[in-house]
């Protein structure tokens, strides 16, 4: 083990080129961000063989899904913390085995409700690695590759998110269910070894101050997002009293954790951080490009099959273009980030995902699938210049004891945007394709449900931009206000 934390002491400390243990360190990271948003994906597939496999409601199955992203998203940000004040690297081990065990559980479960605590179980070793991946990666790359490595993990996190649908439909159908499940367990051997043996060893700093965790703050925070959680996946797009309930208790708990926060000697989250305006942007940025994405992901299969009459393995294919975009692009977008600057490089993303959400609704169906598959290529590749820019402003600008919670704030805004994508965008679609409907076929009906989500995906990404220019502006008044200070000073 001695070596090979002499030749990562070495990369980090200056050198140009990744050594092969920090390439295998990186391997073991990005199998770790590709992992959970598999597992956030790939069972909705398997929704209607689960309800018939334990002779249950679609109610009911529709918990496999839900607990899994409850665990992972209202226990996000406080394993971050947990990790900056126990150790990210003993935690995350923690995190992969604790992932390993579940999805094996997952997929001997014999019955329902053991089913759905495994997954809770799943989504809690989700939500370690997610937070601490991200977190690590400033202890494995120099700091002038940081852009190609956050490229890397959010290709890595759109594959494993929009492959998830067309992956879990090949497993089941050759398979069987259980198949979508024990699928991760030889992958979470493979990554807790690789871990295990190539990641940095904890410091001594980690260890430091163990009794400084806000107990208090993270309850509250992990009832409001998991109030949150329900109101926009519980009546499955239906808003009715509960939800409007649940949305309310969100957003007093809300209220509550700053109060909290803003007088807790140690706090989970800091709201000074907020005042930063390009820590708040990029959470904010995150949600709203995400929620985007995960559009693509719920309209697109419906869309594709009514307007088009596409079979499941055609719209399976079809959907497969956009982790192939991520795929090719994500890399070579995190080394654009390293030579031209994640600010600058942020806003070129934006632009394409704009360009392709704005393309989409106005291509006409004369055109047939290749008219969907281009845009969504554009909106691909934009989001995955965008995610390695915005992931790699945000974790260069802190301080070293704070990247647990600011990754987890990170990929909390991504879980966010997914919820709320799945949610909002699904009964936009819904809601257009039943106005539709009224007086135009069923393909008509798809067609229109489709223009009105891409119409409201726009403005979206348009508020993103504006969100961007806003704090890169502000960025740059602070940075000028801070040397004519320094000047005043020296003077």
């Amino acid at each position: 083990m001695k070596p090979i934390r002499t030749q990562r002491d070495a990369v980090v400390a200056g050198g140009a080129e990744r050594t092969p243990s920090a390439r295998w360190a990186l391997a073991s990271l990005s199998l770790s961000m590709l992992l959970p948003s598999l597992g956030t994906s790939i069972a909705n597939v398997g929704l209607p063989t689960l309800a018939h496999a334990f002779s249950a409601s679609v109610a009911q199955v529709q918990w496999i899904v839900l607990a899994y992203l409850l665990a992972n998203t209202t226990l996000m940000v406080s394993v971050g913390r947990i990790g900056d004040l126990t150790g990210r690297r003993r935690l995350l081990l923690a995190g992969i085995l604790l992932f390993t065990v579940a999805s094996a559980l997952c997929g001997v479960a014999p019955t329902l409700w053991l089913l759905i605590a495994a997954r809770a179980a799943q989504g809690l070793g989700a939500a370690i690695m997610m937070a601490l991946t991200m977190a690590l990666v400033a202890e494995t790359v120099p700091q002038a590759q940081t852009g190609s490595a956050m490229g890397l993990l959010g290709t890595m996190s759109a594959v494993g998110t929009a492959l998830g649908p067309s992956l879990g439909g090949i497993l089941i159908a050759r398979l069987g269910w259980p198949a979508i499940f024990l699928l991760n367990v030889p992958l979470g051997i493979l990554t807790l070894l690789l871990a295990q043996r190539f990641l940095p060893v904890d410091g001594q700093r980690a260890k430091a101050d163990r009794t400084g965790f806000d107990h208090v703050g993270t309850l509250l925070l992990a009832l409001t997002l998991g109030a949150y959680a329900l109101a926009m996946t519980v009546g499955h797009g239906s808003f009715g009293l509960l939800n409007v309930m649940l949305l309310f208790t969100a957003i007093l708990g809300v209220v509550l954790f700053v109060r909290t926060e803003a007088n807790a000697a140690s706090p989970l989250i800091r709201v000074a951080l907020f005042r930063d305006p390009l820590l708040s942007a990029g959470f904010a940025m995150s949600t709203l490009v995400t929620t985007v994405v995960m559009a693509t992901l719920v309209v697109g299969p419906f869309y594709l099959s009514g307007a088009f009459a596409l079979d499941a393995a055609r719209v399976g294919l079809v959907m497969s273009s956009g982790p192939i975009v991520a795929a090719l692009t994500g890399v070579l977008a995190g080394r654009s980030v390293d030579w031209f600057g994640a600010q600058r490089l942020t806003i070129v993303g934006l632009i394409g995902m704009a360009a392709g959400s704005s393309i989409l609704p106005m291509v006409p169906t004369s055109f047939g699938v290749l008219g969907y598959i281009a845009p969504l290529m554009v909106i691909t590749a934009g989001y995955a210049l965008f995610q390695a820019a915005n992931n790699t402003a945000v974790m260069t600008t802190i301080r070293p004891d704070q990247r647990g919670v600011i990754s987890g704030l990170l990929n909390l805004s991504r879980n966010l945007g997914l919820i709320t994508g799945a949610s909002v965008m699904g009964t936009l679609f819904a809601l257009g394709s039943a106005a539709a409907n009224r007086m135009a076929s069923p393909p008509e009906a798809a067609v229109a449900g489709m223009r009105i989500t891409f119409a409201v995906a726009t403005v979206l990404i348009v508020v993103a931009m504006a969100i961007a220019s806003v704090s890169h502006a502000l960025s740059r008044h602070a940075v000028h206000l801070n040397r004519e200070q320094a000047d005043s000073r020296g003077l």
